[in-house]
């Protein structure tokens, strides 16, 4: 057995080369309106937002991962259905920008975020606005912008699944309910498996929305700007600069004093009202859903009702033809007795005999069958 020896100077050509990673295509819009596509790997992700590798699991479309929205350090994960992102104070990344649902999620940013720079270019002040009287600035966090397109976007998105799928499925119940076929209860069957993985989606996204109202702590690490500031604050004009109001739902909850942004810690009742609105949102698309569940139950009963009804029918139809056929069997005896070679007293005037033999036996055959009819329907085994 021979044995190689690496020579100390050859040994960095043994080095094992580190496995390239894939890179990833990113949309990145800042502060300013300004958009540049990436197509970089996670630690170039990792190095610009300073977020940890596990953290960036969350937005790997390979592995399964429920909603969520996380604060980290100087960032905001988000991972809502397709809008996979990485909120800073100034500036969003954002997966896969070519996605046909992701290009409308990009174009609604881009729309917030334009028109204040047109402002601050023509000197308007828009990003801030003093309310002497009450002494407090009704400014709104970039990063709050961001998370409001998202949430607004992700609502929208599945409140139009819930339309489409209610469009197409009331119409096939009622017709189902009309005519049972089996192409019928095939595209109800259909439509109940798509309604059963968006009401998951649904839940999924009310679930995570719920679990961050109910945690301060969690949405205290969302203002990003805060915690920004107060690690190297800034003047007030300056800040005011950085912020916008939200043309939507943040420009009805974004009266907040200068202490929200920059002062105490624990006070979240701004992202609190924000994260009510699109949660009473996404609710009540559940509750659609669920609606559309419990008239797809409704139209199950009614289906097994008939489906009983009519078996109930089908088993009184055999009961109708066993009785007949046991009333046949007595008047079939008849032939029986005649076939046989068995003298009889009275067959020498078979011309007589025969009718009444003929009429009694079909009286017999009659009474016994009425008798069976009549016990059947006296026990309840036939309907009225």
């Amino acid at each position: 057995m021979t044995t190689h020896v690496v020579p100390a100077g050859n040994q960095a050509a043994v080095t094992v080369k580190k496995k390239a990673q894939p890179s990833w295509s990113w949309v990145l819009l800042d502060s300013n309106g300004g958009t540049t596509v990436l197509d970089v790997d996670k630690y170039a992700i990792m190095q610009r937002v300073n977020v940890h590798a596990r953290d960036l699991r969350i937005l790997d479309p390979l592995l399964s991962y429920p909603s969520t929205i996380l604060g980290r350090g100087g960032a905001i994960v988000l991972n809502l259905e397709h809008i996979k992102a990485i909120i800073t104070s100034e500036e969003v990344l954002l997966r896969d920008p070519s996605d046909e649902y992701v290009v409308p999620v990009v174009h609604e940013l881009r729309r917030r975020l334009l028109p204040l720079v047109n402002a601050i270019d023509r000197g308007q002040e828009t990003s801030a606005r003093i309310n002497f009287d009450a002494g407090v600035e009704d400014v709104f966090p970039f990063e709050f912008q961001a998370l409001e397109v998202a949430l607004e976007s992700i609502c929208s998105f599945l409140a139009a699944r819930t339309l489409e799928l209610e469009t197409a499925a009331y119409p096939a119940l009622d017709e189902l309910t009309s005519l049972i076929s089996s192409r019928n209860l095939d595209r109800v069957r259909q439509m109940k498996s798509a309604m059963t993985r968006l009401t998951a989606r649904v839940q999924k996204v009310r679930d995570e929305l719920e679990q961050l109202l109910d945690d301060d702590d969690d949405m205290s690490d969302l203002y990003l700007s805060r915690k920004l500031s107060a690690t190297s604050p800034v003047s007030g004009s300056g800040a005011a600069n950085r912020y916008s109001v939200s043309p939507t739902i943040g420009s009805m909850i974004s009266k907040a004093s200068t202490a929200t942004l920059w002062g105490d810690e624990n006070d979240v009742e701004e992202l609190e009202m924000l994260l009510e609105v699109y949660f009473m949102e996404i609710d009540g698309t559940l509750n659609k859903l669920t609606t559309l569940q419990e008239y797809i139950d409704d139209t199950e009963d009614y289906i097994n009702i008939q489906l009983d009804n009519h078996r109930n029918q089908l088993i009184q139809l055999e009961l109708f033809l066993s009785s007949g056929t046991v009333a046949l069997a007595i008047y079939s005896l008849v032939t029986a007795i005649f076939g046989m070679n068995i003298p009889y007293s009275w067959n020498t005037d078979r011309d007589y005999m025969f009718p009444w033999v003929v009429v009694v036996s079909g009286l017999i055959s009659a009474v016994v069958f009425i008798l069976i009819m009549s016990c059947a329907r006296f026990k309840g085994l036939l309907g009225s």
